[in-house]
């Protein structure tokens, strides 16, 4: 499977910016820019098992492509959403449970790294290596 793998964040874009769309208080921003995310993907057929760690916590997510589920971001912030395959890009779509903003993300394998774009008016990318 293609997302098979450990990824680490080589950089990202609009990193702020876009957590002050979705609402993220200013303190929680600061913090997550020095988050040093790591994600290992397991995928069998179309499940998934996503271990995230990072400087502020570890987080396994187990999810089903189209079937919805709920999950915390970083900040805490919970948000309820499905993730779907479109050819060979991971899409999903997430709606914050507290304010009902939606963020779309989409994870793509591109030349050997793992692009991550979300998506809330400005966008945020992130490269993973």
């Amino acid at each position: 499977m293609a997302f098979n793998g450990t990824w680490k964040v080589e950089h990202n874009e609009n990193y702020d910016k876009f957590m002050e769309q979705m609402g993220i208080n200013v303190m929680k921003r600061k913090l997550a820019e020095h988050d040093n995310l790591k994600v290992i993907i397991e995928q069998t057929g179309d499940k998934f098992h996503i271990k995230e760690s990072s400087t502020f916590r570890n987080k396994d997510i187990d999810f089903t492509l189209g079937v919805q589920f709920d999950y915390a971001l970083a900040d805490g912030t919970e948000v309820s959403g499905t993730w779907e395959m479109d050819g060979d890009v991971l899409k999903g779509k997430f709606t914050r449970k507290d304010n009902s903003k939606v963020l779309t993300t989409t994870r793509a394998v591109v030349g050997g790294e793992l692009v991550q774009v979300s998506l809330r008016k400005s966008h945020i990318m992130y490269l993973f290596k």
